[in-house]
């Protein structure tokens, strides 16, 4: 019989205090600290052989968990550094990161990760949500789920756990924020007040067209045509260690093109003029940087200061609820849908990744259309 070859297994008697008491098998599997062997057992040299031939077939195939004394503040860290850093948007990096740092890691770091189980990770989740000394919210709590779920999803594709202790595990349920959509006539009162102001046509945009905030303050001039009355979303704002700046949109459904109404092209053509005017009045202290919506010297508009020094007094004045910027864009969807504008094309309007983000939102809006619907339907059966 030849020489074994490196790696292959090995059968031979198993015995304890000199006597048999059945078989035992060897194989070396390969991991970052090098090679190591390991061991299956049984009653006879069978039982042996099909074990030791499924683990080397296991091995052979990537099914080999091999995590060690790895815990998992440290699997974490490596976990952020190799595979999320780079890969995500900056905003996105720093909230996993935060996440892992502040909640995570301080409860379940130094838990070895082949011991981490769903109890653990049900136990982390339900003393976030009691503990009032650091009670969080459900929403917060489905953050750091997901940061935890990817985490662990890249551990069992490495092959150093056999499945991942969060699959599974039932999280809180979250309330739905409120959205507070204007109605047509408090639509028609807040661009009324706002006609003339410095800001008009980033009001009339954010109704007409439902963009994001993040959207509308980010938006170029090369991705408006005027004559077409068309723009295109290619960029929002981002926010990495607290500054603001332009970045890619998140999804590739927020890459669109939306149609202006006639106002929206008068608001843009009057809002142009306005804006040639100042950069002839900064001169060189102006930053071509080619924003439709910019501030007085051309730079990105802070959304804080839109909140607290444009909209707050706008709204105001217009003696109107107060809301947030968000809401307009709610108040957009709910006067298509209002008007049986298919949802389909709603969904596609305001960048949504799917039609169900769309009809969940909205479903207030959905029992007056389904009404409407009876109400064509036997028309035409009249």
């Amino acid at each position: 019989m030849g020489k074994r070859g490196n790696g292959e297994g090995s059968i031979y008697p198993h015995k304890r205090n000199g006597v048999k008491i059945g078989y035992r098998g060897s194989y070396t599997i390969y991991t970052s600290a090098g090679p190591k062997r390991r061991y299956v057992s049984g009653k006879t040299r069978e039982d042996v052989r099909k074990k030791l031939t499924k683990a080397m077939s296991d091995r052979d195939g990537g099914f080999v968990f091999e995590a060690g004394s790895v815990r998992v503040g440290e699997y974490l860290d490596r976990w952020l550094r190799d595979s999320v850093r780079g890969t995500v948007r900056q905003s996105t990096y720093e909230t996993y990161g935060h996440m892992a740092s502040k909640h995570i890691i301080p409860a379940l770091g130094a838990i070895k990760l082949r011991s981490l189980t769903p109890m653990h990770v049900r136990g982390f989740y339900r003393e976030r949500l009691d503990n009032e000394d650091r009670k969080c919210a459900p929403a917060t709590v489905r953050k750091m789920h997901v940061v935890l779920q990817k985490a662990l999803d890249q551990a069992v594709s490495d092959g150093l756990l056999p499945r991942n202790a969060a699959k599974g595990v039932k999280l809180p349920q979250t309330k739905r924020g409120n959205i507070q959509p204007l109605t047509r006539e408090q639509t028609k009162i807040l661009l009324g007040t706002v006609s003339g102001d410095r800001l008009e046509a980033l009001y009339v945009l954010a109704v007409a067209t439902g963009l994001r905030q993040g959207e509308l303050l980010a938006l170029k001039w090369e991705d408006v045509e005027l004559e077409e009355a068309v723009l295109r979303v290619r960029s929002t704002l981002t926010r990495s260690g607290g500054t603001v700046s332009i970045g890619q949109p998140k999804t590739a459904r927020s890459r669109r093109s939306v149609g202006l109404t006639g106002q929206g092209v008068s608001a843009l053509r009057v809002h142009l003029s306005r804006q040639i005017r100042e950069m002839e009045e900064m001169g060189s202290l102006y930053q071509p940087g080619g924003l439709v919506f910019a501030n007085e010297i051309g730079g990105i508009i802070n959304p804080s200061n839109l909140r607290n020094r444009s909209l707050k007094p706008l709204l105001q004045r217009a003696g109107l609820p107060k809301i947030r910027f968000h809401d307009l864009r709610h108040t957009c969807a709910t006067l298509l849908l209002s008007k049986n504008i298919n949802p389909k094309i709603v969904s596609e309007m305001l960048g949504h990744s799917s039609i169900a983000i769309t009809l969940d939102t909205y479903s207030h809006v959905l029992p007056n259309m389904q009404q409407s619907a009876v109400q064509a339907l036997e028309e035409a059966l009249k």
